[in-house]
């Protein structure tokens, strides 16, 4: 069966920090299935692909862009797996199911494990890929299994020897290959679905506090270096509340880019390397993006 190929999406209308040019075509998956056909139709394609679920995490430049966006649309209810895991509850769920659905399921069924991601925005796929965290949470922390399909091996599910997720970091272990996530499991511990649900209100209580959550953001710019925080370094350089253009890092948390309605990508970029030199300069520490630049 054909996969469903479409024209190129302009990518500022379907990421969260509203910046992107036009891709080439998008291919949309809405099985683990649809797999199959994908490294014959990219061939077809040309350009590079660029897996986009939520949109967040992703600062992509302006104008005509050699992208071709790959959509793993695999949503539907999380399911709890029957078979025992010790005392941890195995779910399994979508690639494309949105990470706060997921949240809000779990915390209904009395499952814990990912309360510290309320409020992070993206699908499961991207949390994954990423190793989304918030709070002394991460996805990595729970993730059991992952279906994922490379160029290599096809559709396969891979176990915990299999991977290696770190801090914002995901990877296959041994060859280290491109892959494109399609489904995960992950273990959750029982616990009282009141207790959960006042954790996750506290944590929502703190974000919207300290962070730009309405605002048009792709999170946290850079990583947090060993022993600090990039928002520290960054307000400690001067950078709470600094504007380029129409793009400026928010006045409530530096470590956070925003577009204030009209921004472009070459204004972004060149605030980000003006913020990198200035922290270099006076902290000495090199900031490493924690946003993903295409292409």
């Amino acid at each position: 069966m054909a996969l469903d190929v479409r024209p190129g999406p302009r990518l500022a209308d379907r990421t969260t920090l509203r910046l992107g040019g036009h891709a080439l075509a998008e291919v949309v998956l809405t099985s683990p299935e649809d797999a199959a056909g994908l490294a014959e139709t990219l061939a077809g394609l040309g350009g590079t692909p660029l897996t986009l679920g939520g949109g967040s995490n992703l600062l992509i430049r302006d104008g005509q862009l050699p992208l071709v966006v790959v959509s793993p649309r695999l949503t539907g209810e999380p399911e709890t797996l029957r078979q025992r895991f010790g005392a941890a509850v195995r779910v399994r769920v979508g690639a494309g199911v949105k990470l706060q659905r997921l949240v809000a399921w779990l915390a209904t069924q009395g499952l814990a494990g990912l309360a510290g991601l309320v409020g992070v925005p993206g699908t499961v796929g991207g949390a994954v890929a990423g190793n989304a965290g918030s709070y002394g949470c991460d996805m990595g922390s729970v993730l059991a299994r992952v279906l994922v399909w490379t160029p290599g091996r096809g559709l396969v599910w891979l176990g915990r020897e299999d991977f290696t997720a770190g801090y914002r970091h995901f990877s296959l272990k041994a060859t280290g290959e491109s892959f494109l996530v399609l489904a995960a499991e992950i273990d959750c511990q029982v616990d009282e679905p009141i207790d959960i649900r006042r954790t996750m209100i506290e944590l929502v209580r703190r974000k919207r506090a300290t962070q730009p959550i309405k605002a048009a953001s792709a999170g946290c710019v850079f990583k947090n270096p060993a022993g600090t925080s990039a928002g520290k370094l960054l307000d400690e350089a001067g950078f709470r509340g600094r504007r380029l253009g129409n793009m400026a890092f928010s006045d409530l948390h530096a470590n956070f880019l925003v577009n204030l309605g009209g921004g472009c990508a070459a204004e972004a970029f060149e605030l980000i390397e003006t913020a990198r030199e200035a922290v270099r300069r006076r902290s000495g520490h090199e900031l490493e993006l924690e946003v993903r630049v295409a292409p």
